[in-house]
């Protein structure tokens, strides 16, 4: 690592470590309501009337006169009259309803428990993002003096990198493609793949990827999802015939987020052995940056310094189906509780205001601030035991601790009628399949877990879980042609979002459907 590059990851880290979190929200949430007063929502809601008071009584007031919101509350109530889509040519206007100025980018996200949603993204996030990733890298590149990711590139698993024009000048697609299409100059010899690249369908990314990571020791870091990063080392094993230890001796880093890498991580330990890169896990989203992992701690740091204002929905207010109950209280960052799990609600320089985002956490630490991060605050609860998804993701952990099972993905739904679970794992090619072992594990894990299902399970509420396997193949076709998302930043659920367990069917019957085609005719 250069000498120039010591001395401004030094500095930007030492900036980073000596900010005070609860200053910091406080000028955080004076500047949002000094930027949008005169926006539609300010005056909606009296930001003219809050500048100028000390914190608590302008956040009391806050609290009081702004309800928490949904994106669907959001859409009714302040962007749906800027969208026009005639003939299928989508056009979207927002000039000055929930933030000043007109909206450049909306971020298209994954759906993954919703449709689409289109999420203002201003250039005031997209400069924030910018500072939080680079402290990011500034704290590894600190803590780590010897160094030598800029000697290379770092891969960045995005998913569909083009946006499509929205008219006046503003742009739509993937928070990656934002990103990579406005990075600085100085940022892109260090980025890969090249935009040609990039722009391909995620198949043919996957392998052009591949190459790429085989050709040399060009690559010294990856970023992406955890299952897509798996899905791409197994393809350049495939392709080598070597392991990957062997393969990539100099890949020194790989930046992941998007889903928890507990399921996971047993088989990142076996695909590097003893030589294991470093990873960094961080929570990114369309709406907001939340944390990143600095190097040598366990933990993730909470990080409350990109524009965002913070607020904590004890989980225990969220009702039936992860919504926040009518008069439901939210806290400050300064109120919350250690090992208490919120939900967080977001107000933001994009124009968010109290935005429940549906991430839920758990703070371990004061000083520094660490973060356990829980899951969506989706849960299993069909059958009122409110199983979360940090539960149901240990639970396939401790599958993945089995030797000669690697489990790749899965999705966890209600099977209303046997009043059970059904469970849908995919594994890889070759990993053992004894399913009543499977099912007898995850139900002992969930039964360790979660009070309500141990009790529920021994008064016969609900039976042990129904468990089947699939390939890892089948469920990234099942979520190509029936959901129509597929890598970059699309995870597959973990926990069914459908009221009644409809996309799970959906899975075993498209399995079901594939198997019968597989199977020669009598």
């Amino acid at each position: 690592m250069n000498i120039f590059l010591k001395t401004a990851a030094a500095r930007r880290s030492s900036s980073f470590y000596a900010r005070d979190p609860y200053l910091s929200q406080r000028a955080i949430f004076s500047r949002l309501l000094s930027r949008a007063a005169r926006t539609r929502f300010g005056r909606d809601h009296d930001f003219e009337g809050l500048l100028g008071l000390p914190f608590e009584r302008a956040y009391r007031r806050y609290r009081e006169n702004i309800p928490l919101r949904t994106y669907a509350d959001f859409w009714n109530e302040y962007f749906a009259a800027g969208f026009r889509d005639e003939n299928g040519r989508l056009s979207i206007t927002l000039e000055n309803v929930t933030w000043p100025g007109r909206v450049p980018f909306f971020c298209e996200t994954s759906g993954t428990t919703a449709p689409t949603k289109f999420i203002p993204f201003s250039r005031e996030m997209f400069a924030e993002n910018r500072r939080a990733a680079l402290e990011l890298m500034a704290c590894y590149l600190a803590g780590n003096k010897s160094s030598k990711l800029f000697g290379g590139k770092l891969l960045y698993m995005a998913g569909n990198t083009s946006l499509r024009d929205v008219g006046d000048g503003a742009k739509s697609g993937d928070m990656s493609a934002i990103t990579l299409n406005n990075r600085p100059l100085y940022l892109r010899p260090f980025i890969a793949p090249d935009a040609k690249t990039s722009s391909l369908p995620w198949e043919e990314k996957i392998e052009h990827l591949a190459q790429l990571l085989l050709s040399g020791d060009t690559i010294r870091g990856i970023s992406g999802v955890p299952p897509w990063i798996l899905l791409l080392l197994k393809r350049c094993t495939e392709m080598s015939g070597r392991n990957a230890a062997e393969l990539f001796p100099h890949l020194e880093l790989i930046i992941h987020g998007g889903t928890s890498m507990k399921p996971y991580r047993g088989e990142f330990d076996r695909l590097f052995g003893s030589r294991q890169p470093a990873f960094l896990e961080l929570i990114p989203s369309s709406e907001a940056f939340m944390a990143f992992q600095v190097v040598g701690e366990e933990l993730m740091r909470f990080t409350p310094y990109y524009g965002v204002f913070f607020e904590f929905l004890p989980f225990e207010e969220l009702d039936e189906n992860g919504s926040p109950r009518p008069n439901a209280t939210a806290v400050p960052l300064e109120e919350i509780e250690l090992n208490r799990r919120y939900a967080v609600i977001l107000s933001t320089c994009a124009g968010l205001w109290r935005y429940h985002i549906g991430d839920t956490l758990r703070f371990v630490s004061r000083n520094p601030l660490r973060i356990e991060f829980t899951g969506r605050d989706r849960f299993l609860d069909r059958f009122e035991e409110k199983v979360t998804q940090g539960e149901v993701e240990e639970a396939v952990a401790t599958l993945n601790r089995i030797p000669g099972v690697e489990v790749r993905e899965f999705l966890v739904g209600p099977h209303i009628a046997g009043r059970r679970h059904l469970w849908v794992l995919a594994l890889r090619g070759g990993s053992n399949r004894d399913i009543a072992t499977f099912a007898d594990h995850l139900d002992k894990s969930l039964i360790g877990q979660n009070a309500d299902y141990a009790t529920f399970r021994s008064q016969g509420r609900i039976d042990g879980p129904e468990v089947i396997t699939v390939n890892e193949e089948l469920i990234y076709s099942w979520s190509k042609e029936i959901r129509g998302k597929l890598g970059g930043q699309s995870k597959i659920p973990h926990i069914d979002p459908t009221p009644d367990g409809e996309m799970i069917r959906s899975l075993v019957e498209f399995a079901g459907s594939a198997q019968r085609m597989a199977s020669p005719s009598p």
